[in-house]
């Protein structure tokens, strides 16, 4: 994505989302960290403002936008100092609604999607088992149909937005003896009886709720089946790219944060006499750094194109998601070392950033995973097609 992309409106857009992220956000994230919860009305505010559904149709009441508003809108609230508070965001808009556009009933759509738009309803996806992370096949929670209902069974973990949340988008096995051709979607409410929630205590993303969900013999009405019985496996796999390179925003955004803050402190921090911006072995990690998170933002920039004119970019988004991964980390731990004993401190924002970002190699799919299919499309030319539109191009 180059400059020429980005019109007026677009940097109306940003300034007004920074004015909203200074008033409304960053006064609380302390709060939220330490709480461990994020004040659902701050989802209600942002919908009110047509921050919750940028790419979605006006009928649905979002606002129909370009895919720049996204990239903007990942950017901007990676510079929050809280990768909980912005995973969460980034769940409900990129990661669990899209599905309901693109495969859910009129009906559940009226009812759900436009909520989560509006604000008031927190959306989540539930994929990952205790024992099946990437290799989403395995999963065992099992759904049964039994007249107009469906009796579900099983469990799910680390899911985001899984304790507060109210609607889970949920990988189910309708038909266990037909492997990835037997996984269906399920809308479950999360108030539903049978359902259960437990926190999970994390390292970082302490705003965030993650939880280990229980299903004990839930009833799940049939109209609440997204898409097509059978067509779970290849719907996730088509939302993939949009989650990986939602994740690379993400990354690219809170490694930019982690080093404008670092040399804000680096401005007036003074060690032998002299301010630490002024030596030169610092300016020059400084630089370097720099250097490296240009050219990923040019590639993941390039990612954003794709998205925009509807490409089913496999290895395209894998890289990006890779590099920017492993590049924030790198960063935010070269950051780290230029505060010195107060980096170990909850007195500087930088200990929570060093502690967040430690996940982004692992969500989305982990790096070895972005390596194999890396590997796979290079070595053995294996050529992924996509099954259902993407996400922009289903929107426009």
């Amino acid at each position: 994505m180059y400059s020429q992309q980005l019109t007026p409106e677009h940097q109306v857009f940003r300034e007004t989302l920074q004015a909203f992220i200074k008033k409304e956000i960053l006064p609380h994230i302390d709060k939220w960290e330490k709480e461990g919860e994020i004040d659902k009305s701050i989802w209600k505010k942002m919908g009110d403002m047509g921050f919750m559904g940028l790419n979605f149709p006006e009928e649905y009441g979002g606002l129909d936008l370009d895919f720049y508003y996204s990239m903007i809108f990942c950017e901007e609230l990676s510079h929050c100092y809280s990768g909980g508070f912005t995973i969460a965001a980034l769940v409900i808009q990129y990661m669990s609604a899209p599905y309901l556009l693109k495969y859910a009933s009129e009906e559940l759509k009226q009812k759900y999607l436009t909520a989560v738009i509006s604000g008031d309803l927190v959306s989540a996806v539930a994929i990952t088992e205790p024992g099946a992370g990437s290799d989403v096949q395995q999963i065992k929670t099992t759904a049964v149909l039994e007249g107009d209902h469906y009796i579900v069974n099983g469990s799910k973990t680390f899911i985001t937005n899984g304790y507060y949340g109210d609607v889970f988008i949920t990988a189910v096995k309708t038909d266990p003896s037909k492997k990835n051709k037997g996984i269906s979607l399920l809308l479950i409410d999360r108030h539903a009886t049978g359902v259960s929630a437990t926190k999970i205590e994390k390292m970082g993303w302490k705003a965030s709720d993650t939880a280990e969900l229980g299903f004990d013999n839930v009833k799940v009405p049939v109209s609440h089946l997204i898409g097509d019985e059978g067509s779970g496996f290849k719907y996730l796999m088509g939302g993939l790219q949009l989650e990986r390179l939602t994740a690379a925003l993400n990354s690219l955004g809170t490694a930019d944060a982690a080093l404008q803050y670092a040399i804000e402190y680096m401005a007036y921090r003074e060690a032998f006499g002299k301010k630490l911006q002024e030596f030169q072995v610092l300016r020059h990690r400084v630089a370097q750094m720099v250097a490296d998170m240009e050219t990923v933002k040019a590639f993941v920039y390039h990612c954003c194109d794709l998205q925009q004119q509807g490409a089913y970019a496999v290895k395209e988004c894998s890289i990006a998601k890779l590099q920017a991964s492993e590049l924030a980390i790198d960063v935010v731990d070269k950051c780290f070392q230029f505060f010195g004993g107060y980096a170990f401190t909850e007195d500087y924002k930088i200990a929570r950033m060093y502690r967040d970002v430690r996940v982004g190699n692992i969500i989305g799919g982990t790096s070895e995973i972005m390596l194999e299919i890396i590997a796979k499309m290079s070595i053995e030319k294996v050529n992924y097609q996509s099954v259902v539109k993407p996400f922009d191009k289903e929107v426009h």
